[in-house]
Protein backbone atom coordinates (compact mmCIF):
# COMPACT_ATOMS: atom_id res chain seq x y z
CA UNK A 1 0.00 0.00 0.00
CA UNK A 2 1.04 3.39 -0.76
CA UNK A 3 0.52 6.64 1.80
CA UNK A 4 0.39 10.01 -0.17
CA UNK A 5 1.48 12.53 2.96
CA UNK A 6 2.56 16.33 3.47
CA UNK A 7 0.03 17.64 1.06
CA UNK A 8 -3.20 20.26 1.25
CA UNK A 9 -5.81 17.59 -0.52
CA UNK A 10 -8.24 18.99 -2.65
CA UNK A 11 -10.54 16.19 -2.63
CA UNK A 12 -13.69 17.29 -5.29
CA UNK A 13 -15.88 18.04 -2.13
CA UNK A 14 -13.46 19.80 0.48
CA UNK A 15 -10.09 21.17 0.85
CA UNK A 16 -8.16 19.08 3.84
CA UNK A 17 -5.12 19.82 5.82
CA UNK A 18 -2.89 17.34 7.98
CA UNK A 19 -4.45 14.33 6.22
CA UNK A 20 -3.12 11.24 3.96
CA UNK A 21 -4.24 9.13 1.12
CA UNK A 22 -3.94 5.42 1.39
CA UNK A 23 -3.92 3.70 -1.92
CA UNK A 24 -3.98 0.04 -2.87
CA UNK A 25 -4.06 -1.65 -5.84
CA UNK A 26 -5.55 0.88 -8.42
CA UNK A 27 -8.23 2.44 -5.54
CA UNK A 28 -8.13 4.85 -3.49
CA UNK A 29 -8.37 2.80 0.12
CA UNK A 30 -9.25 5.81 2.70
CA UNK A 31 -8.44 9.26 3.38
CA UNK A 32 -7.50 9.66 6.79
CA UNK A 33 -5.70 11.97 9.20
CA UNK A 34 -2.53 12.05 9.78
CA UNK A 35 -3.63 11.59 13.86
CA UNK A 36 -5.00 7.77 12.90
CA UNK A 37 -1.74 6.58 11.47
CA UNK A 38 -0.16 4.09 13.88
CA UNK A 39 2.07 2.38 12.04
CA UNK A 40 4.02 3.84 9.03
CA UNK A 41 6.04 0.78 8.17
CA UNK A 42 2.95 -0.50 6.86
CA UNK A 43 2.95 1.81 3.94
CA UNK A 44 5.18 3.17 1.19
CA UNK A 45 5.48 6.70 2.54
CA UNK A 46 5.51 8.82 -0.63
CA UNK A 47 6.15 12.59 0.74
CA UNK A 48 4.56 15.38 -1.35
CA UNK A 49 6.39 18.31 0.55
CA UNK A 50 3.87 20.47 1.33
CA UNK A 51 2.55 20.64 -2.43
CA UNK A 52 -1.06 20.53 -3.19
CA UNK A 53 -3.15 16.98 -4.40
CA UNK A 54 -6.21 16.91 -6.53
CA UNK A 55 -8.13 14.46 -8.77
CA UNK A 56 -6.50 13.37 -12.21
CA UNK A 57 -8.06 15.87 -14.23
CA UNK A 58 -10.75 14.94 -16.98
CA UNK A 59 -10.88 16.18 -20.35
CA UNK A 60 -13.94 15.35 -22.41
CA UNK A 61 -12.80 17.13 -25.80
CA UNK A 62 -9.13 16.16 -26.90
CA UNK A 63 -8.94 15.91 -30.89
CA UNK A 64 -5.43 15.55 -30.46
CA UNK A 65 -2.17 16.18 -28.48
CA UNK A 66 1.50 15.53 -28.45
CA UNK A 67 1.41 15.92 -32.17
CA UNK A 68 -0.73 13.43 -32.67
CA UNK A 69 -4.71 14.09 -34.18
CA UNK A 70 -7.19 11.31 -33.90
CA UNK A 71 -9.02 12.12 -37.19
CA UNK A 72 -5.51 11.71 -38.83
CA UNK A 73 -4.63 8.25 -37.36
CA UNK A 74 -7.41 6.34 -35.98
CA UNK A 75 -4.67 3.75 -34.61
CA UNK A 76 -3.72 2.24 -30.29
CA UNK A 77 -0.80 4.32 -31.14
CA UNK A 78 -2.21 7.51 -31.93
CA UNK A 79 -4.55 6.68 -28.76
CA UNK A 80 -1.41 6.17 -26.53
CA UNK A 81 0.18 9.08 -27.72
CA UNK A 82 -2.86 11.56 -26.42
CA UNK A 83 -3.35 10.14 -22.99
CA UNK A 84 0.39 9.92 -22.24
CA UNK A 85 1.25 13.55 -23.40
CA UNK A 86 -2.09 15.02 -21.73
CA UNK A 87 -1.26 13.02 -18.64
CA UNK A 88 1.92 15.24 -18.52
CA UNK A 89 -0.08 18.12 -18.03
CA UNK A 90 -2.91 16.34 -15.36
CA UNK A 91 -5.58 14.84 -17.66
CA UNK A 92 -5.88 11.19 -16.31
CA UNK A 93 -8.91 10.83 -17.99
CA UNK A 94 -9.61 11.79 -21.49
CA UNK A 95 -11.73 11.44 -24.44
CA UNK A 96 -10.67 11.46 -27.35
CA UNK A 97 -12.52 13.02 -30.29
CA UNK A 98 -13.13 12.45 -33.73
CA UNK A 99 -14.66 15.44 -35.73
CA UNK A 100 -17.11 15.52 -38.58
CA UNK A 101 -15.97 12.72 -40.72
CA UNK A 102 -17.07 9.55 -43.25
CA UNK A 103 -19.18 6.73 -41.83
CA UNK A 104 -15.85 4.41 -42.38
CA UNK A 105 -13.85 6.30 -40.27
CA UNK A 106 -16.26 6.84 -37.58
CA UNK A 107 -16.62 2.64 -37.13
CA UNK A 108 -12.84 2.44 -37.65
CA UNK A 109 -12.70 4.35 -34.52
CA UNK A 110 -15.58 2.82 -32.85
CA UNK A 111 -13.92 -0.70 -33.88
CA UNK A 112 -10.23 0.49 -32.38
CA UNK A 113 -12.08 1.72 -29.26
CA UNK A 114 -14.22 -1.82 -28.67
CA UNK A 115 -10.88 -3.02 -28.84
CA UNK A 116 -9.13 -1.31 -26.03
CA UNK A 117 -11.50 -1.09 -23.52
CA UNK A 118 -9.94 -2.77 -21.19
CA UNK A 119 -6.48 -1.52 -22.03
CA UNK A 120 -8.00 2.62 -20.83
CA UNK A 121 -11.07 1.42 -18.41
CA UNK A 122 -9.92 4.54 -16.65
CA UNK A 123 -8.16 6.38 -18.96
CA UNK A 124 -10.02 6.75 -22.07
CA UNK A 125 -14.11 5.66 -20.86
CA UNK A 126 -14.86 6.28 -24.68
CA UNK A 127 -14.99 8.44 -27.47
CA UNK A 128 -16.08 11.49 -28.31
CA UNK A 129 -17.90 11.98 -31.63
CA UNK A 130 -18.33 15.65 -32.66
CA UNK A 131 -20.49 15.39 -35.77
CA UNK A 132 -20.96 14.86 -38.47
CA UNK A 133 -24.46 15.64 -37.39
CA UNK A 134 -24.10 19.21 -37.21
CA UNK A 135 -25.03 22.35 -38.94
CA UNK A 136 -23.10 24.12 -42.13
CA UNK A 137 -23.74 27.38 -40.97
CA UNK A 138 -21.62 26.79 -37.58
CA UNK A 139 -19.56 23.75 -38.86
CA UNK A 140 -16.37 26.11 -38.09
CA UNK A 141 -13.17 23.92 -39.04
CA UNK A 142 -15.43 20.91 -39.78
CA UNK A 143 -14.89 19.82 -43.09
CA UNK A 144 -18.05 20.60 -45.01
CA UNK A 145 -17.74 17.48 -47.42
CA UNK A 146 -18.93 15.27 -44.37
CA UNK A 147 -21.38 17.68 -42.69
CA UNK A 148 -24.54 15.72 -42.90
CA UNK A 149 -27.72 15.13 -41.59
CA UNK A 150 -28.35 12.12 -39.67
CA UNK A 151 -28.35 8.41 -41.61
CA UNK A 152 -30.87 5.93 -39.71
CA UNK A 153 -28.21 2.93 -39.99
CA UNK A 154 -25.22 4.75 -39.07
CA UNK A 155 -27.25 5.68 -36.08
CA UNK A 156 -28.14 2.30 -35.10
CA UNK A 157 -24.35 1.53 -35.61
CA UNK A 158 -23.29 3.66 -33.16
CA UNK A 159 -25.76 2.56 -31.04
CA UNK A 160 -24.39 -0.52 -31.23
CA UNK A 161 -20.80 0.62 -29.73
CA UNK A 162 -22.92 2.99 -27.26
CA UNK A 163 -20.09 1.19 -24.90
CA UNK A 164 -17.59 2.88 -26.65
CA UNK A 165 -19.49 6.74 -26.95
CA UNK A 166 -19.47 8.94 -24.03
CA UNK A 167 -20.39 11.49 -25.76
CA UNK A 168 -21.69 12.45 -29.46
CA UNK A 169 -22.12 16.15 -30.40
CA UNK A 170 -25.29 16.69 -32.93
CA UNK A 171 -27.13 19.70 -33.63
CA UNK A 172 -30.79 19.78 -32.65
CA UNK A 173 -31.24 21.70 -35.63
CA UNK A 174 -30.24 18.92 -37.33
CA UNK A 175 -31.42 15.94 -35.96
CA UNK A 176 -34.88 15.51 -34.59
CA UNK A 177 -36.18 14.32 -31.60
CA UNK A 178 -36.44 10.90 -31.89
CA UNK A 179 -32.72 10.62 -33.48
CA UNK A 180 -31.47 12.07 -29.94
CA UNK A 181 -33.73 10.37 -27.69
CA UNK A 182 -32.70 7.04 -29.58
CA UNK A 183 -29.52 7.68 -29.06
CA UNK A 184 -29.66 8.76 -25.02
CA UNK A 185 -31.63 5.67 -24.44
CA UNK A 186 -28.92 3.81 -25.37
CA UNK A 187 -26.51 5.83 -22.73
CA UNK A 188 -24.70 7.99 -24.81
CA UNK A 189 -24.28 11.69 -23.29
CA UNK A 190 -25.75 13.57 -26.38
CA UNK A 191 -24.37 17.31 -26.43
CA UNK A 192 -25.42 20.45 -28.35
CA UNK A 193 -22.60 21.91 -30.43
CA UNK A 194 -21.81 23.69 -33.98
CA UNK A 195 -25.80 24.80 -33.84
CA UNK A 196 -27.68 27.38 -35.51
CA UNK A 197 -30.55 25.93 -33.76
CA UNK A 198 -33.41 28.66 -32.72
CA UNK A 199 -34.12 28.83 -28.66
CA UNK A 200 -37.40 26.76 -29.41
CA UNK A 201 -35.19 23.72 -31.27
CA UNK A 202 -32.37 23.96 -28.67
CA UNK A 203 -35.31 23.72 -25.72
CA UNK A 204 -36.69 20.72 -27.85
CA UNK A 205 -33.30 19.10 -28.05
CA UNK A 206 -32.99 19.66 -24.43
CA UNK A 207 -36.59 17.93 -23.48
CA UNK A 208 -35.56 15.12 -25.70
CA UNK A 209 -32.67 14.07 -23.74
CA UNK A 210 -29.47 16.72 -24.39
CA UNK A 211 -27.64 17.33 -21.41
CA UNK A 212 -24.38 18.64 -22.54
CA UNK A 213 -23.39 21.98 -25.12
CA UNK A 214 -19.68 22.08 -26.66
CA UNK A 215 -17.63 24.27 -26.64
CA UNK A 216 -20.05 27.01 -24.93
CA UNK A 217 -20.23 29.89 -26.86
CA UNK A 218 -18.31 28.89 -29.85
CA UNK A 219 -20.30 27.15 -33.13
CA UNK A 220 -23.83 28.39 -32.00
CA UNK A 221 -26.29 30.57 -32.36
CA UNK A 222 -25.66 33.51 -30.04
CA UNK A 223 -28.10 35.44 -27.57
CA UNK A 224 -30.25 38.19 -28.31
CA UNK A 225 -33.13 39.75 -26.65
CA UNK A 226 -35.47 38.67 -28.91
CA UNK A 227 -33.54 35.51 -29.93
CA UNK A 228 -31.88 33.84 -27.23
CA UNK A 229 -30.47 30.79 -29.77
CA UNK A 230 -29.00 27.99 -28.31
CA UNK A 231 -26.95 30.19 -26.04
CA UNK A 232 -29.96 31.55 -24.17
CA UNK A 233 -31.68 27.19 -24.32
CA UNK A 234 -28.51 26.37 -22.54
CA UNK A 235 -28.08 29.16 -20.03
CA UNK A 236 -32.25 28.81 -19.16
CA UNK A 237 -32.55 24.95 -18.94
CA UNK A 238 -30.90 24.57 -15.84
CA UNK A 239 -30.05 20.93 -17.21
CA UNK A 240 -27.63 21.41 -18.99
CA UNK A 241 -23.63 20.88 -18.63
CA UNK A 242 -21.51 22.78 -20.46
CA UNK A 243 -17.79 22.33 -21.61
CA UNK A 244 -15.81 25.60 -22.38
CA UNK A 245 -12.29 26.58 -23.48
CA UNK A 246 -10.11 28.96 -21.13
CA UNK A 247 -7.57 29.89 -23.39
CA UNK A 248 -8.46 33.44 -23.84
CA UNK A 249 -9.22 33.29 -27.47
CA UNK A 250 -12.30 31.16 -27.61
CA UNK A 251 -13.60 33.53 -25.24
CA UNK A 252 -13.37 36.59 -23.07
CA UNK A 253 -12.67 35.24 -19.48
CA UNK A 254 -15.62 37.70 -18.61
CA UNK A 255 -17.99 35.71 -20.66
CA UNK A 256 -16.81 32.83 -18.85
CA UNK A 257 -17.71 34.39 -15.50
CA UNK A 258 -21.22 34.79 -16.72
CA UNK A 259 -21.35 30.91 -17.54
CA UNK A 260 -20.26 30.32 -14.11
CA UNK A 261 -22.86 32.42 -12.54
CA UNK A 262 -25.36 30.75 -14.46
CA UNK A 263 -24.65 27.20 -15.02
CA UNK A 264 -22.68 27.27 -11.39
CA UNK A 265 -21.61 23.19 -10.90
CA UNK A 266 -22.68 22.33 -14.73
CA UNK A 267 -19.45 24.24 -16.26
CA UNK A 268 -16.93 22.36 -17.07
CA UNK A 269 -13.43 22.93 -17.88
CA UNK A 270 -12.17 21.70 -21.48
CA UNK A 271 -8.83 21.73 -23.90
CA UNK A 272 -10.81 21.12 -27.52
CA UNK A 273 -6.64 20.08 -27.42
CA UNK A 274 -5.82 19.51 -31.26
CA UNK A 275 -2.25 18.12 -32.09
CA UNK A 276 0.46 21.59 -30.96
CA UNK A 277 -0.61 20.55 -27.77
CA UNK A 278 1.85 20.14 -25.53
CA UNK A 279 4.40 20.71 -28.67
CA UNK A 280 6.31 23.44 -30.65
CA UNK A 281 4.09 22.78 -33.93
CA UNK A 282 3.65 25.61 -36.35
CA UNK A 283 1.04 24.04 -38.06
CA UNK A 284 -0.92 20.68 -38.77
CA UNK A 285 -3.79 19.51 -40.99
CA UNK A 286 -7.46 19.28 -39.33
CA UNK A 287 -9.73 17.34 -41.92
CA UNK A 288 -8.14 18.69 -45.27
CA UNK A 289 -8.08 22.17 -43.88
CA UNK A 290 -4.60 23.47 -42.80
CA UNK A 291 -3.98 24.85 -39.46
CA UNK A 292 -1.96 27.90 -38.15
CA UNK A 293 -0.50 27.68 -34.44
CA UNK A 294 0.97 30.63 -32.76
CA UNK A 295 1.27 31.91 -30.02
CA UNK A 296 -1.08 28.98 -28.63
CA UNK A 297 -3.93 30.00 -31.09
CA UNK A 298 -4.75 27.86 -33.69
CA UNK A 299 -6.14 28.96 -36.23
CA UNK A 300 -7.23 28.55 -40.18
CA UNK A 301 -6.14 31.00 -42.46
CA UNK A 302 -9.23 32.65 -42.69
CA UNK A 303 -8.88 33.27 -38.99
CA UNK A 304 -11.29 30.49 -37.94
CA UNK A 305 -10.73 28.44 -34.79
CA UNK A 306 -9.13 25.35 -35.25
CA UNK A 307 -9.26 23.41 -31.80
CA UNK A 308 -6.95 24.56 -28.97
CA UNK A 309 -3.50 23.96 -27.70
CA UNK A 310 -4.42 24.75 -24.44
CA UNK A 311 -3.70 21.61 -21.67
CA UNK A 312 -6.10 21.55 -18.45
CA UNK A 313 -3.82 22.35 -16.05
CA UNK A 314 -3.69 25.46 -17.94
CA UNK A 315 -7.43 25.72 -17.89
CA UNK A 316 -7.41 25.45 -14.33
CA UNK A 317 -4.87 27.85 -13.83
CA UNK A 318 -6.11 30.36 -16.30
CA UNK A 319 -9.97 30.15 -15.11
CA UNK A 320 -8.06 31.34 -11.49
CA UNK A 321 -6.05 33.75 -12.53
CA UNK A 322 -8.62 35.16 -14.78
CA UNK A 323 -11.99 35.48 -13.06
CA UNK A 324 -13.28 35.18 -9.79
CA UNK A 325 -13.34 31.40 -9.15
CA UNK A 326 -11.68 30.03 -6.61
CA UNK A 327 -8.40 27.36 -7.09
CA UNK A 328 -10.44 24.70 -5.35
CA UNK A 329 -13.69 25.59 -7.89
CA UNK A 330 -11.59 25.20 -10.73
CA UNK A 331 -10.15 21.88 -10.13
CA UNK A 332 -13.98 20.67 -9.50
CA UNK A 333 -14.67 22.20 -12.47
CA UNK A 334 -11.84 20.05 -14.37
CA UNK A 335 -12.77 16.89 -12.92
CA UNK A 336 -15.41 16.60 -10.23
CA UNK A 337 -18.26 17.79 -12.48
CA UNK A 338 -17.05 16.56 -15.94
CA UNK A 339 -16.68 13.04 -14.43
CA UNK A 340 -20.65 13.25 -13.37
CA UNK A 341 -21.48 14.93 -16.43
CA UNK A 342 -20.74 11.43 -18.48
CA UNK A 343 -22.07 8.93 -15.22
CA UNK A 344 -18.45 8.55 -14.12
CA UNK A 345 -19.08 10.70 -11.16
CA UNK A 346 -19.38 7.63 -8.70
CA UNK A 347 -15.67 6.31 -9.72
CA UNK A 348 -13.62 9.32 -11.17
CA UNK A 349 -13.32 13.07 -10.29
CA UNK A 350 -12.67 12.89 -6.26
CA UNK A 351 -9.95 12.08 -4.02
CA UNK A 352 -12.45 9.14 -1.65
CA UNK A 353 -12.71 5.96 -0.95
CA UNK A 354 -13.18 3.01 -3.41
CA UNK A 355 -12.16 6.03 -6.33
CA UNK A 356 -9.75 5.22 -8.96
CA UNK A 357 -6.39 6.59 -7.84
CA UNK A 358 -5.71 8.87 -10.30
CA UNK A 359 -4.52 12.28 -8.80
CA UNK A 360 -2.58 15.16 -9.70
CA UNK A 361 0.56 16.79 -7.48
CA UNK A 362 0.98 20.77 -8.18
CA UNK A 363 2.12 23.35 -6.36
CA UNK A 364 1.15 27.38 -5.76
CA UNK A 365 1.93 27.96 -9.31
CA UNK A 366 -0.31 25.18 -11.11
CA UNK A 367 3.28 23.55 -11.73
CA UNK A 368 2.91 19.42 -12.16
CA UNK A 369 5.29 17.19 -10.34
CA UNK A 370 4.00 14.46 -10.23
CA UNK A 371 0.61 12.42 -11.26
CA UNK A 372 -0.97 9.21 -10.14
CA UNK A 373 -2.42 6.81 -12.83
CA UNK A 374 -4.43 4.06 -11.45
CA UNK A 375 -2.25 3.83 -8.19
CA UNK A 376 0.74 4.54 -9.54
CA UNK A 377 3.32 7.25 -8.65
CA UNK A 378 4.59 9.03 -11.30
CA UNK A 379 7.12 12.14 -11.46
CA UNK A 380 6.62 14.54 -14.45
Amino acid sequence: MKLLTNCKIYDGTQILDNHSVIIKEGFIQNVIHNSEIKDFDNYQKINLKGSNLAPGLVDLQVNGFGGALLNDDISEQCLDTIFESSKKFGATSVLPTLITTSDENMLKALKLMRSLKDKYSNNIPGLHLEGPYISEVKRGAHNIDYVRPPCPKMIDTIIEYADCVKILTLAPDVCDSSTIQKLVEAGIVVSMGHTNASYEQATSGVESGITMATHLYNAMSGYQGRTPGSIGAIFNSGKIYAGIIADGYHLDYSALEVAKKLIKDKLVLVTDAAAPAGTDMKEFIFEGTVVYHKDGKLTTADGTLGGSALTMIDAVRNTVENTFISTDEALKMASTYPAKSINLGDSLGKIKRGYVANMIVFDEKFKLDAVVDNGIFEKI
